[in-house]
């Protein structure tokens, strides 16, 4: 990497269906001098989540991603400078980086992260992967021991943690995902009860008779049909957690939402919740030592998709959206 060169990939159109390269453009600045209060850092890992596709849409949780600016995104990366208190030159930190090299941010934007091998765990069980399936399930799901637990897009980044956890804490977990390959992979090596493939394209069916005693809790990634399935399968009081809603990002929505809402939710009493992960921060320390404990004891296993090289971050982010990854996908800049 050259340390006067800052290498940038910009969004250069608003996608107004799926997104393509075509979308995205590399450009080469300088590097950015930090003010009063930031601090600037180079990048070392950019988290590619299904959520940068649906910060193109417009504003979120955060503000939306403009034609012509640095695509948003978080990454791992490490201290050059500092113009603020509590950060210094080497430091490692996790902060919406953007796509690009370096940045200069503000501090407070900016979380101090351990240094510990391998690095690519900070982006994904000990990042906010793993924090969004440890709060979601936990907090929002709260699973008990005998119940059965649902996950979509289970071989996920988020929903392979989900249905580990889920099984840590003595559940009956089915994942749902994409493919033979997915499928088999969520069971034979993650431990998932069951696996129900939705290209095979009679999900209720397969859910039906791998949950014959109904779901408990569902932890939805997806949205429209497949959460339209698990609802008619809910069992009263269930929980459902609304993490995101992928299968509505990338290119034209279904024209309509799912049915059974609310007349499901009224007549079996379901929560349906939806959170962020930002609102447990507070508890943040007590999840990472519960992740922890689980990676070291082997109870949870980590994947990661690991893409080399700061230009191949479009393709990537496309092909995470395709459904190609298994585990956390990330790139190494």
């Amino acid at each position: 990497m050259n340390d006067t060169v800052n290498r940038q990939v910009l969004l250069v159109e608003k996608p107004t269906g799926k997104l393509g390269p075509e979308h995205f453009k590399m450009t080469k600045g300088t590097v950015p001098e930090p003010k009063d209060g930031e601090v600037l850092v180079r990048t070392r890992y950019i988290s590619l989540d299904a959520a940068n596709r649906a910060w193109m849409h417009g504003a979120t949780y955060r503000a939306a991603v403009e034609a012509n600016t640095v695509m948003a995104g978080g990454g791992i990366a490490e201290v050059v400078s500092s113009k603020a208190p509590g950060l210094a030159a080497g430091d490692i930190v996790f902060g919406d980086t953007g796509w690009q090299d370096y940045a200069a941010v503000p501090a407070k934007h900016l979380s101090k992260m351990p240094k510990l091998e391998p690095m690519t765990h900070l982006l994904s069980v000990y990042g906010i992967a793993g924090l969004t399936a440890y709060f979601g399930l936990l907090h929002v799901g709260k699973p008990k021991a005998g119940e059965t637990v649902v996950v979509s897009a289970a071989a996920g980044s988020v929903g392979s943690i989900v249905g580990q956890i889920a099984k840590i804490k003595g559940c009956h977990v089915i994942g749902i995902a994409g493919g033979k390959d997915k499928c088999h992979w969520l069971t034979s090596e993650l431990g998932f009860d069951a696996a129900v493939d939705y290209k095979d394209g009679a999900t209720f069916k397969a859910l039906r008779a791998a949950a014959p005693k109904g779901i408990d809790v569902y932890f939805d990634n997806v949205g429209g049909d497949i959460l339209e399935a698990c609802l008619s399968l809910m069992n009263n009081r269930g929980r459902i957690a609304c993490c995101g809603a992928i299968s509505q990002y990338d290119g034209v929505p279904s024209a309509t939402g799912p049915r059974g809402v609310p007349g499901l939710i009224v007549v079996k009493r379901l929560i349906m919740q939806g959170f962020i992960v930002m609102d447990y921060m507070d508890q943040r320390d007590q999840a990472l030592a519960d992740l922890q404990s689980w990676v070291a004891s082997g109870k949870l296993k980590v994947q990661e998709d690991v893409i080399d090289g700061l230009e191949n971050t479009p393709k990537a982010l496309i092909g995470l959206l395709a459904g190609e990854n298994r585990g956390k996908r990330m790139v190494k800049v």
